[in-house]
């Protein structure tokens, strides 16, 4: 596969791993599918979802560079070797963009969500009303971890189901932001290798 359609293919690979983090994103705003707790997101919203990193980081971040990407694997003014040397620009910035989605996610997820704690429930925090109980105490991917004890998720009383809501969303997240990752660093490669030898099929200058 020449640079230029290996460009076009990571390109079009993109959006939709673009679109599927911006609406995770979005969803995480309203858990329980209420917009009551999107009122006072401050207290009542995960952190890390208000970092937008399905927005801003795996979404434009990474949308913009993608439309570039696509554009060096089209005959015009972008196949050739200026606009292989700007992909990998646009790829890096891609790369950034999907690294601030991942780590968003994997803390999201380490961290737990912000609750209604059930007031019976102890913790080495004796957290009660909102917080978040699972911070703190467990805090790396292991079998102690509360991602691996379903039992503990029944802690939370407020938004109804939230743990879960939020490991399924920021698993999604996780999982696309990676693969963004990835394919912004190949094009980083392929960009340099276009850059070097030209976009097959377009303009050499």
């Amino acid at each position: 596969m020449c640079t230029g359609k290996c460009s076009k293919f990571i390109g079009v690979s993109l959006y939709p791993f673009t679109l599927i983090c911006i609406i995770c994103n979005l969803i995480l705003l309203f858990p329980s599918w209420s917009v009551e707790y999107v009122k006072d997101a401050r207290n009542h919203l995960t952190p890390e979802v208000l970092y937008l990193g399905g927005i801003i980081g795996g979404g434009a971040l990474v949308l913009i560079p993608a439309i570039h990407i696509q554009a060096t694997g089209r005959k015009g003014c972008c196949n050739n070797r200026c606009g292989m040397f700007l992909s990998i620009l646009f790829a890096a910035i891609g790369v950034v963009g999907s690294g601030y989605c991942f780590i968003v996610s994997v803390l999201g997820m380490v961290k737990g969500p912000v609750c209604n704690i059930d007031p019976f429930y102890n913790s080495t925090s004796n957290a009660t009303g909102w917080g978040r109980p699972f911070d703190g105490d467990l805090k790396e991917f292991s079998e102690e971890n509360y991602l691996f004890k379903k039992d503990l998720w029944n802690v939370c009383k407020q938004p109804s189901g939230v743990v879960e809501f939020n490991i399924i969303l920021f698993s999604i997240l996780l999982a696309s932001s990676a693969i963004e990752l990835v394919l912004c660093a190949i094009q980083m490669i392929n960009g340099l290798f276009g850059c070097l030898c030209g976009a097959c099929g377009g303009n050499k200058d």
